[in-house]
């Protein structure tokens, strides 16, 4: 079965009110999927993170770059297919932007798998672990107002989300080490015991302002604090995780296998966090699992995106094996982002409804077990959406 086509659809719209987190505002929201077409007529969907002008460069790779390497490869040879193309993109980058192409392209051959199998994508991997999971909602973004302002909003955004059934809430930090305690202060109350609540910096502080911030999360009972330093900071990550009560959690900004072997052996992490649209895909991910679980280190995966990253990532944590075990074995959890998206709630033929059922379900939504990734576009929303 032979690759025919590989096509980047870079998608966009205005968000109904600006958005931002500790590195910048963004007033637009962005997706890019990967369609990749055989000869067959099976058609794989996947997805890159990355948004705006990053998606649009990350499809010049995509189509410009790697589908020329793959035309009339089989498309069920997906690791020899992601070893040729990592293997010839080494030299002009390891991790980064040809790392997102990758990712969405390897993420649709599993869909392809899947579908010529007639599986889902957790049966190709080994079985679901679990029929459900969790869901925590994060909101509570930054804008361009007092800190008073954000105050009051935090603490009425983690309330909501608690209301809408999800089992804890995350919010974005960055005004300022003082400033960002009074946020954190504020969300603890909004939650009021209900569930957890976790707060995602963006990796904005130094290490001398992450312990600032950090020694208020032990007090307030926060159960992580996500990508406090740069990515790069690992001894910072160490120095953090040794000092503090609360989980240091990170690693989106990872891209691969030998960058996670660092982390890991480093100690710096509580719970990881792989991007499986942005490290490789699917085949790169369960490799950077096993790694996680061989250093007894938990995963719960960043999720950012469409309907396309949302489904993936329900498959990936079906398949993902209990850490430690037993009978009440510690349980990963679904990120949702809780903000105006289109591109996750609008964009497939049957809807996913999330949302729906977190509220009806006490928290938790059931893992899809039709062929593949169990989603599929609607061309006519794809079409309406989709920028140059």
């Amino acid at each position: 079965m032979k690759i025919t086509r590989v096509t980047s659809h870079v998608l966009q719209y205005d968000l109904p009110e600006e958005l931002g987190y500790s590195q910048q505002f963004y007033a637009k929201r962005s997706a890019h999927l990967v369609e990749v077409e055989t000869d067959a007529g099976i058609t794989g969907w996947g997805e890159c993170f990355g948004p705006g002008n990053v998606a649009l460069a990350n499809k010049g790779i995509v189509e410009k770059v790697i589908q020329p390497m793959i035309l009339g490869d089989d498309a069920l040879d997906r690791d020899v297919i992601w070893h040729k193309v990592y293997n010839l993109l080494r030299d002009h980058g390891q991790k980064g932007m040809p790392l997102q192409a990758l990712s969405g392209v390897d993420i649709a051959l599993w869909d392809i798998a899947g579908k010529v199998a007639g599986l889902p994508l957790h049966k190709l991997i080994g079985g679901a672990h679990r029929r459900q999971v969790q869901v925590y909602g994060y909101g509570m973004m930054l804008k361009r107002e007092s800190v008073d302002e954000h105050v009051a909003r935090f603490r009425a955004e983690a309330a909501e989300i608690m209301d809408k059934g999800f089992v804890a809430a995350k919010m974005k930090s960055g005004l300022g080490p003082k400033e960002d305690v009074r946020l954190c202060e504020a969300v603890a109350k909004g939650v009021d015991g209900r569930g957890k609540f976790m707060v995602d910096a963006n990796h904005c502080y130094t290490t001398s302002d992450a312990f600032y911030v950090g020694r208020a999360l032990d007090d307030l009972g926060a159960y992580w604090f996500e990508e406090p330093v740069a990515p790069e900071d690992l001894d910072g990550y160490r120095e953090l995780r040794a000092g503090l009560k609360v989980n240091i959690s990170g690693g989106e900004a990872e891209f691969n296998r030998w960058g996670w072997r660092q982390i890991l052996e480093n100690r710096g992490l509580d719970i990881a966090q792989p991007e499986v649209c942005a490290m490789g895909g699917v085949s790169e991910y369960l490799r950077v699992l096993t790694l996680c679980h061989a250093h007894f280190t938990p995963v719960i995966n960043h999720v950012w995106g469409s309907a396309i990253a949302v489904a993936v990532n329900l498959q990936l944590l079906a398949a993902m094996p209990p850490l430690p075990g037993g009978l009440n074995p510690w349980e990963p959890m679904l990120e949702f982002d809780t903000t105006d998206n289109k591109f996750r709630d609008a964009l497939l033929v049957e809807p996913l409804h999330i949302q729906e059922e977190v509220y009806e379900n006490g928290g938790f939504v059931t893992i899809p077990d039709r062929p593949g990734l169990g989603v599929e576009p609607d061309r006519g929303f794809i079409a309406k959406y989709e920028v140059d």
